[in-house]
């Protein structure tokens, strides 16, 4: 079941340089948030800190919280391995695993996790390919590399991999940067109907797929240079694209900065 999540105070460094300066928000759950603002305002670096991506980082640390319905991400004893299986990340580039074929690209998270049997692996894999609409262009060449897959089949091929271990959260950094306009249609359109199993928060630079895809958005922007990144406002996307709270926040949708 999708699960919404909810930030306090959360401050996150780079050894003594600290990137984004106490954010706090909620995250509906079956829904789809956006995070936008100029290049260097910590998106990224937030989108890491929610599935403790972040403390993988050299000198990546992280203080405040991050709830998962009530969990503490960060509290003691919590299995950060554990974490990213729950809130799943499909990256910037695809990423497939260049050895593997397209089946066990999908497989491997769910190989990973304990012992799953042959019948039970295929009906995830199938379910998962056809979960991230590549089923029909795949399924009859699942023993090929998946690093021959075009680029928005490989990304495509990303998301199946990362819903097969069932999370309930799902982060996308800029998933659609690297891709041609007919492939990040097709990613676009696939998170329409991903958010009705999981919740979704995507950092995009493009504007327009902000205002298409998501049912909230967040700014983000730097105080100054060296300065650490800070939420401004997040809002009904409607609303931060057509009667924004904050000036700065009608600044950068309408292309005065950034």
């Amino acid at each position: 079941m999708a699960k919404r999540i909810d930030v306090g105070g959360l401050n996150a460094y780079y050894g003594g340089h600290k990137a984004i300066e106490d954010i706090s928000m909620t995250v509906e759950p079956r829904s789809v948030t956006a995070f936008i603002g100029p290049s260097g305002c910590g998106k990224s670096t937030f989108l890491r800190t929610l599935n403790r991506m972040h403390e993988v980082t050299p000198g990546g640390r992280v203080e405040g919280k991050v709830l998962l319905d009530d969990e503490d991400l960060y509290g003691h004893g919590v299995d950060p391995v554990s974490v990213r299986r729950t809130i799943g990340m499909v990256f910037q580039r695809p990423n497939p695993f260049p050895t593997m074929s397209i089946y066990d690209n999908v497989a491997a998270g769910l190989r990973l996790n304990g012992r799953v049997r042959k019948s039970e692996l295929d009906t995830i894999v199938e379910k998962s390919l056809k979960g991230a609409n590549l089923w029909k262009e795949v399924k009859d060449r699942l023993n090929k590399p998946g690093a021959g897959l075009s680029g928005g089949q490989q990304q495509r091929l990303c998301i199946a991999r990362a819903i097969a271990v069932e999370p309930q959260v799902l982060l996308m950094d800029e998933p659609c940067s690297a891709l041609d306009p007919i492939s990040t249609l097709a990613i676009e359109d696939l998170m329409g109907d991903l958010k009705e199993r999981f919740t979704i928060v995507i950092v995009t630079h493009n504007m327009q797929q902000a205002a298409r895809v998501s049912d909230r958005t967040a700014f983000f922007n730097l105080a100054g240079v060296g300065q650490p990144g800070k939420l401004v406002e997040i809002d009904e996307t409607a609303r931060i694209f057509s009667n924004p709270s904050v000036q700065a926040t009608e600044d950068y949708i309408s292309g005065r900065f950034g």
